[in-house]
């Protein structure tokens, strides 16, 4: 699926072992970092072997610890990359490390589209039809054969894909550095990730008021002239409450517990 030959046999060794690891990405999701730990503990290898002191070792593990999501099966891919631009990094100085995680964030929306279609929408599915059909002719075979007509395919991709990020890296980055687009790059993975994040805030923040303010014995809610206003005002505002807390230094735990005491008194006192 992709040409390596033109990966030393040590980077083939360092790419397997990404590889391996990558099938580590979500055994420890949280709802802060998402899959970051896993990605990170896939990049220990990398760092490992490219930077030399504890300085840059711990700087590259906390670059990659910034959030991170996407479909596990085509992760790796982005992982290649990573550890394309960490090589850069390391053995020549001339690479801009907050260009890394923008080329992540640029690349996991894109790819967990791709991804969740072929591997959630398609090959899932007709897994998933097959065994079925087998489990009710009796079939003991019917979820080994799920579990193989899913992961064999979701195996190549996973595998030739470490190699192929890596090896797009590498040109990536030398046509990219030498034609200045990489400072474009990275403001435009900016500019998509406060995007998301904006879109997210008003489709998974749910908080809204059903309080009524009588005004000469007129009725008046006070959601309908926020609605007016600005649509969304009280999501964005508990976000950005949430961010500034967590900007403080505030443990993600504390925050949490205080949003849940927050939404008992508001329900009890009647504005939630």
């Amino acid at each position: 699926m992709t040409n390596n030959t033109n990966i030393s046999p040590e980077d083939k060794k360092l790419l397997k072992k990404v590889f391996r690891r990558s099938f580590t990405l979500e055994c420890s999701f949280n709802y802060e970092k998402m899959q970051a730990l896993g990605f990170a503990y896939s990049m220990i290898p990398v760092i490992n072997k490219y930077y030399k002191n504890k300085e840059e070792k711990a700087e590259a593990l906390k670059r990659h610890m910034a959030l991170f999501n996407t479909t596990p099966h085509v992760s790796s891919f982005i992982m290649g990359m990573a550890a394309s631009m960490e090589k850069q990094n390391a053995e020549k100085g001339n690479v801009d490390t907050s260009s890394i995680n923008a080329v992540k964030v640029g690349l996991m929306g894109p790819m967990a589209g791709v991804g969740d279609s072929f591997f959630w929408g398609t090959f899932r599915i007709i897994a998933a039809g097959i065994g079925v059909q087998l489990a009710q002719q009796g079939s003991a075979l019917a979820p080994l054969m799920f579990l193989l007509l899913f992961n064999i395919p979701h195996i190549i991709v996973r595998y030739f894909g470490t190699f192929l990020g890596f090896n797009l890296g590498a040109k990536f980055l030398e046509n990219a550095y030498e034609s200045g687009t990489m400072n474009k790059i990275s403001k435009s993975a900016t500019i998509v990730g406060l995007m998301v994040v904006g879109a997210m805030t008003v489709s998974m923040v749910n908080f809204t008021t059903p309080f009524v303010v009588n005004l000469g014995g007129a009725t008046v809610k006070l959601q309908d002239i926020l609605n007016q206003i600005l649509p969304g005002a009280l999501p964005l505002a508990l976000t950005f409450c949430c961010y500034k807390q967590l900007e403080k230094g505030r443990k993600v735990n504390v925050v949490l517990v205080a949003i849940l005491i927050f939404g008992i008194i508001g329900k009890f006192i009647g504005i939630l």
